[in-house]
């Protein structure tokens, strides 16, 4: 789907067709689509063959000769439930968000290959104080907004892993334990994608892609900071992740070693009689007192008891 946006005095409204100081909004683009950005825009087609890679990384890239500059950054996003290791948890995962400048036609193109929260945003007018001819400004909004995005989503991972954390200490059942797993596979989505993206902003910051303004400069300050803090609390919530599975698969391994010791001491309990009555059943002479039972099940008795002091006082279940 292909959508034109513009800023005037009166706000921004959309478009038929792009023309200079514009915003084109191209998401999950069909075939037709894809030409039209190739053959309409003018975008090359190395460009073109990236922003629609979905395994594609955060980089920045310009080409002298065209005067086109292209910028992916990975965005994260709430995976389906069919696609989540349990249905009751949200799970999270990150797919490119192409930003394509064309300064000849001073235009600036997204192209996302699912719909995106924050392009959303933007053609919803949540994102405040936006100009499209201001296609720096545009950027830094659009990357300021995703690592906000980050944000919450680890705020919402911190809250699952906490909940399920506590459900864990009541039982070690296998679905609290995938549950686990699929937090931690999205922090190493969200690590990963983190730290492609502060190459691209370290890359973005040096003014050599896109013209720096000094109005930019604040802005551009404030995406530093929520991606500094995002990578910190990703970094963070692994390391307790990481921690936690530990101590719990300590746990289950403790509580297994407890299990194994009190069946063995069970198993050599039981052996003591089955061992008295063996004799006492086959044709042993001179056994005292072969025609009582009394005996064989006394001795036995006494037998278990004397076991049963021992394996208490001992290390055995220490």
């Amino acid at each position: 789907m292909i959508a034109c946006y513009k800023t005037s005095s009166e706000g921004t409204f959309p478009l038929e067709a792009p023309e200079p100081g514009c915003w084109v909004s191209i998401v999950a683009p069909t075939l037709e689509e894809r030409a039209w950005l190739r053959d309409e825009l003018g975008v090359l087609p190395e460009f073109v063959q990236s922003v629609l890679d979905d395994e594609e990384s955060s980089h920045v890239d310009f080409d002298d000769d065209a005067h086109q500059t292209l910028i992916i950054i990975d965005c994260p996003f709430i995976e389906d439930a069919h696609e989540a290791e349990d249905a009751s948890i949200v799970q999270y995962d990150t797919h490119p968000l192409s930003i394509l400048f064309l300064q000849e036609r001073d235009i600036l193109v997204t192209v996302s290959l699912k719909p995106n929260d924050t392009i959303r945003a933007l053609e919803t007018g949540r994102i405040k104080q936006v100009n499209t001819k201001h296609s720096t400004r545009l950027i830094l909004k659009i990357m300021l907004n995703i690592m906000q995005r980050y944000l919450g989503y680890l705020r919402n991972i911190d809250r699952q892993f906490n909940s399920t954390e506590r459900v864990l200490r009541e039982t070690m059942r296998n679905a609290e334990l995938i549950k686990m797993l699929a937090l931690e596979k999205s922090l190493v989505y969200f690590s990963t994608s983190l730290k492609g993206a502060e190459s691209t902003l370290a890359k973005i910051s040096s003014g050599r892609y896109i013209r720096l303004y000094e109005d930019d400069r604040d802005l551009l300050d404030d995406v530093l900071i929520e991606m500094r803090q995002a990578i910190e609390m990703c970094t963070i919530y692994t390391s307790i992740l990481n921690g936690t599975m530990d101590t719990f698969s300590s746990v289950i391994n403790n509580n297994l070693n407890f299990t194994m010791r009190t069946l063995t001491t069970i198993t050599l309990l039981l052996a003591v009689p089955t061992i008295i009555f063996s004799f006492y059943g086959m044709n042993v002479p001179d056994l005292p007192i072969v025609g009582s039972w009394y005996l064989p099940i006394g001795l036995s008795v006494l037998v278990c008891v004397l076991l049963g002091i021992f394996f208490k006082k001992s290390r055995f279940f220490k």
